[in-house]
């Protein structure tokens, strides 16, 4: 079984429409400890203007405090040079640039044309000049609830623009959620076999219920790594009904119950995520929270009357 990869993005993704700002101490303390988790990535925080997302005002203080674990890259979100001076400047290990494959969503949450998002991440990546990696994330790259399809050609032409820039990785994103398994796979296919040599990341919404089915089909097409948030928190504030991320304890106990290598703790990871209602103050969509590890995780009772002893 191959290695598969997982990127952690709750303290970004998951929290950037939280009503309620969440403290930056509960911030670092989330992220040291998923640090301990044997993540692939974690996504601490975005560098946009502090006005467009309050949440994230502490984006310094947060990377500046986390504790960093040899093996696990720090990334952040960086909208514009000035977010990128600020990534650089606070020693992010990769460099995550975003837009949309869809015009309507693109002008709704970037106030911009798709071209001019094209031209303004170009300059970041010139202006990084290697420094770090950068990662390219392309939005509703399977569908869009302002606009309606977006083909899949569009998200080939807009990731080779981005490929020959000399990007490490692309994300392919699923912002509201509106993918199904059989054009997942048609576009993890396509996309692993022409990017080969690039860092490819799935990132899907459970929106409408879809997302574990959407990780297998990319999984059988290429692909070895996936975004996820802790509880399944996040969702898009210019993208109607785009509710949370896939939840990463539920996508890694689907992994690792397949016999696929994660190199995720995940009872460590489980008893982290049980945390995560008091610090949101609400509950959470995962299943893994409510229904725990399977029983053939878990020590075997030593006789039959331990088992008939347990929770049903």
């Amino acid at each position: 079984m191959k290695k598969i990869h997982f990127n952690e993005v709750v303290t970004r993704d998951g929290f950037q429409i939280e009503p309620n700002f969440i403290a930056t101490d509960e911030k670092i303390r989330l992220i040291d400890a998923l640090s301990q988790c044997g993540y692939a990535k974690i996504e601490v925080t975005s560098f946009t203007s502090p006005k467009a997302i309050p949440m994230l005002r502490d984006a310094e203080e947060v990377m500046g405090r986390i504790q960093r674990v040899p093996g696990v890259e720090y990334t952040v979100l960086v909208p514009n040079l000035r977010g990128a001076e600020r990534a650089l400047e606070s020693k992010a290990d990769e460099l995550n640039l975003v837009m949309s494959t869809s015009e309507t969503h693109n002008l709704a949450n970037l106030r911009m044309t798709r071209e001019k998002s094209v031209a303004s991440l170009s300059d970041v990546i010139r202006f990084v000049d290697g420094q770090v990696p950068i990662n390219v994330s392309l939005s509703t790259s399977f569908g869009c609830p302002l606009e309606g399809v977006v083909l899949q050609s569009v998200v080939e032409e807009f990731s080779q623009r981005f490929v020959d820039l000399g990007v490490r990785g692309l994300t392919i994103c699923d912002t509201t959620g509106m993918a199904n398994p059989m054009q997942v796979a048609k576009m993890a296919q396509a996309l692993s076999q022409r990017f080969s040599h690039l860092q490819l990341t799935f990132h899907f919404h459970n929106t409408r219920g879809m997302g574990l089915a959407n990780i297998l089909a990319a999984l059988q097409n290429g692909i070895d790594r996936f975004d996820g948030s802790l509880g399944g928190l996040g969702g898009c504030p210019y993208a109607p009904g785009a509710s949370g991320n896939i939840s990463s304890e539920d996508s890694i106990h689907m992994l690792q119950a397949m016999g696929f290598d994660t190199g995720i703790d995940l009872p460590r990871l489980l008893a982290i995520a049980r945390e995560l209602p008091s610090i949101v103050g609400h509950d959470v969509p995962g299943q893994m929270i409510k229904a725990g590890l399977p029983l053939d995780l878990h020590p075997i009772p030593a006789d039959v009357d331990e088992l008939r002893n347990l929770d049903r």
